[in-house]
């Protein structure tokens, strides 16, 4: 067995694997877990992370309102399933030409030392990555955006690889980016980023097709003993549009712009009526993972379809296994 490096996790949400089930990853049987309403200016909660916090869990969720602007809440749970959502959008503190909003979308958080990172896809002149902490999901201190634009999905590692901070994103342009790979990027103070590494990109033919179009970084990296565990997500252009799934890949302990195994196949796609119905169809794009290193336990949250909000779990061992069930010969 293969084993989580990190903290125990008791009270992670879970369910056993149904009978029958031949994927890796398993839906939640109450799904969606937040809906569009979850606070009363909502017209959808989706593209959201959690984290453990005070023997609950807090989050920062992606609240668009019934204008579509797009903005970021905290929130809070007790058992990681039934959340409550402030009513208004985080207010951040810093330099007033940083905290300045265009937009804000699609945070991932992830603890470090004394205190918890947002990450988000921040509007500053066009998309970049924004970064704050914060110790109490109450006030949240905004740091310099970590790219010029244009730049989504910024991710950070829960430690510092060597004596850098490092961190996950997905160069990308104005739009409704067609085109995506993933790369690292290190930092020895959080302000100024180097050392930028190719990591992986998308895979043209048939050999992979559901992540033929663009790649990018989901869930917080997860240290396993054989490596970091990243969930990903994957996009393929159809004739009728884009399809978002998720992937996994393992990457080097030491070099993390080094990936030592890649599953060829989607390991969860847009299948339910909530994942194929909604403001944009065909969606499941992870952002946060639970972990358990007792158990091996993975909670997975992710957007369906940019309007509601699912759990999903898998173990270490699962996709550990499904990576070399299903090898991504070309990594």
């Amino acid at each position: 067995m293969s084993k989580i490096i990190g903290e125990t996790l008791e009270n992670i949400p879970w369910q056993e694997k149904p009978a029958g089930i031949h994927a890796p990853v398993w839906r939640y049987n109450a799904n969606p877990i937040i809906n569009r309403d979850a606070i009363p200016n909502s017209n959808s909660v989706f593209n959201s992370a959690v984290v453990a916090f005070e023997g609950g869990f807090a989050g920062v969720f992606r609240c668009d309102s019934k204008s579509v602007s797009m903005d970021i809440f905290a929130g809070f749970s007790k058992d990681g399933v039934n959340w409550k959502i402030n009513h208004e959008p985080i207010v951040f503190q810093g330099n007033e030409e940083v905290i300045k909003r265009e937009y804000r979308y699609d945070p991932r958080v992830c603890k470090m030392d004394d205190r918890y990172y947002i990450t988000w896809c921040n509007g500053y002149h066009g998309p970049t990555i924004g970064i704050a902490y914060t110790f109490d999901f109450q006030t949240f201190h905004q740091l310099e955006n970590a790219f010029l634009p244009y730049n989504r999905n910024g991710v950070l590692f829960p430690r510092k690889i060597g004596d850098y901070y490092a961190m996950l994103s997905r160069p990308s342009d104005t739009g409704h980016t067609p085109f995506g790979d993933i790369f690292y990027s290190a930092s020895p103070d959080l302000t100024f980023w180097g050392q930028h590494r190719y990591l992986m990109g998308t895979i043209n033919g048939d050999a992979s097709a559901w992540q033929s179009k663009k790649i990018g970084p989901g869930p917080t990296p997860i240290e396993t003993d054989k490596g970091w565990l990243l969930i990903y997500h994957g996009v393929i252009n159809t004739c009728n549009g884009f399809v978002y799934r998720m992937g996994c890949a393992l990457l080097d302990i030491d070099e993390p712009w080094k990936v030592k195994a890649r599953a060829r196949n989607y390991i969860l796609g847009p299948e339910t009526l909530y994942e194929c119905v909604g403001d944009v169809p065909n969606v499941t794009f992870p952002c946060a993972a639970l972990t358990d290193s007792a158990t091996g336990r993975i909670a997975i949250y992710y957007g369906c379809a940019d309007t509601v909000t699912g759990l999903a779990f898998t173990t270490v061992d699962e996709l550990l296994n499904y990576m070399e069930l299903y090898p991504l010969e070309e990594v």
